[in-house]
């Protein structure tokens, strides 16, 4: 079967079915309502959670995801940031100020350069599995703001040279899932107040 598209809403298909007949008909193409999370942080809390080690370039992480939470509408009293030696405590750490609940969302941020050794492959590893379990966990988003890169080069240019503001971005991405989670539980919120059509759906 091969289509052609003429309207945002209908699609002309057509087919061939033999004997050089050629089937045409519309078929209506589904419009499904999709939901994006704001880009404002009034009304919102943040903590970011930032690795010590390699600090000349972690601080201009942090610079960057403060940076983008001003631009946003965050207040200084909305954001506070709790250092750790290394991006290996990152996880925990976050986990604790996750539980707090003072909170709507976690930055992680850290940066890990590959060395000589299997050193890195450890950090790194459990830093990125230990922040995405935090969020699982906890139901706090949690954003991965962790630089791994193979060269120092690489990752000063993704703090913010060449490469963007890794720390930048995801406190972007913190500000946007905080928003599309409150949007989520405002429509739970409704749905509480109706009688289900799947009670088995929680």
């Amino acid at each position: 079967m091969q289509s052609a598209f003429f309207a945002c809403q209908f699609e002309l298909t057509f087919s061939i079915l033999g004997k050089g007949i050629v089937y045409l008909g519309w078929r209506y193409i589904l419009q499904p309502k999709v939901h994006r999370g704001r880009f404002t942080a009034e009304g919102f809390r943040f903590a970011i959670v930032a690795s010590r080690w390699n600090d000349f370039l972690t601080s201009k992480l942090v610079d960057g995801a403060v940076d983008a939470l001003q631009s946003l509408g965050a207040d200084e009293g909305s954001i506070e940031v709790f250092m750790v030696p290394g991006s290996f405590e990152l996880p925990l750490t976050a986990m604790k100020v996750a539980q707090s609940g003072k909170f709507d969302a976690v930055i992680a941020i850290g940066v890990v350069i590959r060395g000589e050794t299997p050193h890195f492959d450890y950090v790194a590893g459990e830093a990125a599995k230990g922040v995405g379990q935090v969020g699982m966990q906890t139901g706090v988003p949690v954003m991965f703001g962790v630089v791994t890169t193979n060269t120092l080069e690489q990752a000063i240019n993704r703090s913010g040279v060449k490469a963007g503001n890794k720390g930048y971005e995801a406190a972007m991405s913190a500000v946007e899932i905080v928003n599309l989670y409150r949007e989520i539980g405002d429509q739970n919120e409704k749905l509480g107040s109706k009688e289900k059509a799947f009670p088995h759906v929680v």
